[in-house]
């Protein structure tokens, strides 16, 4: 249980999280819809109230053009919901029925970071200094 977001169940803030990665999940009548892997999810104060969060790709997800490592804030709200297998039948032993928090109703989701760029060779190679002769050391 996400014990951090469930002492502000409820409650609308600003949250920030780390692009993962896309991923697909079955939507209305078996459609394929796309989902958006956030992790590290932090508060406005910088403290960490999660490890990961699906989101759908909402209109402000897709416009970001997301790339992994890529820092995004959003308005959320925390919301209760019910987790594991909700069916009658007997024969299904899937997880156990509990309660989990969540971040539903994203909002002002915007990219405040990129991913570090890494090095080239021409910037990885070691500058020469000279000497007070002109001669490189």
């Amino acid at each position: 249980m996400r014990k951090q977001l469930a002492k502000i169940d409820n409650v609308r803030a600003t949250f920030r999280g780390v692009f993962e990665r896309f991923g697909v999940k079955n939507g209305w009548k078996g459609r394929q819809e796309t989902t958006v892997l956030l992790k590290d999810i932090t508060d406005a104060t910088g403290k960490r109230v999660c490890d990961h969060l699906w989101f759908n790709l909402t209109k402000q997800f897709k416009s970001l053009h997301l790339e992994p490592g890529d820092l995004v804030q959003f308005d959320a709200r925390v919301r209760q919901y019910t987790k594991g297998y909700q069916g009658w039948r007997e024969d299904v032993y899937d997880k156990p029925v509990e309660t989990d928090y969540k971040l539903s109703y994203p909002t002002r989701v915007v990219r405040v970071g990129t991913p570090t760029a890494q090095p080239d060779a021409e910037a990885a190679r070691p500058i020469l200094s000279l000497d007070v002769q002109g001669e490189a050391k």
